[in-house]
């Protein structure tokens, strides 16, 4: 692909940039997307890692029809891509609510894979089937908007626009998705081994849901900031002559 790349790209030259990538991390949204971001690799590594091992235990699977399980997740999320990713560029206001509801409806499908053994529904294929398709989509509902708002996030917090601040952004969800692929399948299974998957796909699914709730509560202070310090009207100024008066004063 690099020889590919080399010859369609464009060529364009990148200054090197005073801004900080530290800076950039210090913006407090860019932290709160960051672990939206993690939460998605680390479930995706975590299914990777523990789901082949539960259908075949659980439903009695073979090899090659655990591959097929593998569809119900990967299908829907090539599916819904295109969709979303046309909703984010069209609607740039509801990234952030389309990041909210992914999380939340990502925790519900994670809670509901197993299913939790506290709501006392006993696993039923279907019932992973259909948990997987809707995690497919809403892992593809929060994905989608993430790096798009973290480069807007730091344009309007003062960084230039241009390649260097794309190279910045990239290389820090590059790293967390990197981390979240390490923590997913690390912890899953550890907590698989200790107790099992029905509570390790929960705590995933709470993970979702803590990095969701956090930022819908930040989207709703960013939002009554902006509001609270639109400017006002100025007033009209009564000295000014009314242009009706035939004889002004």
């Amino acid at each position: 692909m690099v020889p590919f790349n080399i010859w369609l790209l464009p060529s364009q030259d990148a200054d090197p940039s005073s801004d900080s990538f530290f800076r950039l991390c210090t913006i407090l949204k860019i932290p709160i997307i960051c672990f939206v971001v993690l939460t998605l690799s680390s479930g995706l590594g975590f299914l990777d890692a523990t789901l082949s091992l539960f259908a075949i235990d659980k439903f009695s699977m073979t090899p090659g029809t655990v591959g097929l399980l593998m569809i119900g997740l990967s299908l829907p999320y090539g599916a819904a891509s295109p969709i979303f990713g046309l909703l984010s560029d069209k609607y740039p206001s509801a990234r952030k609510w389309m990041m909210v509801m992914g999380g939340m409806t990502t925790a519900v499908g994670f809670c509901l894979l197993g299913p939790i053994p506290v709501i006392g529904v006993s696993s039923q294929l279907w019932l992973t089937v259909l948990m997987l398709v809707v995690i497919g989509f809403s892992l593809c509902m929060t994905a989608i908007p993430t790096f798009a708002e973290m480069l807007i996030c730091a344009h309007e917090n003062g960084f230039e626009e241009g390649l260097s601040t794309l190279g910045l952004v990239s290389g820090l969800f590059s790293a967390v998705w990197s981390c979240g692929m390490f923590v997913g399948p690390t912890l899953g299974s550890y907590i698989t081994q200790k107790s099992n998957f029905e509570y390790a796909s929960a705590c995933q699914g709470g993970l979702a849901f803590f990095a969701a709730t956090l930022l819908g509560i930040y989207s709703l202070y960013e939002r009554h900031k902006k509001r609270s310090i639109r400017p006002t009207e100025t007033p009209p100024d009564d000295r000014t002559p009314l242009l009706s008066s035939p004889h002004p004063s």
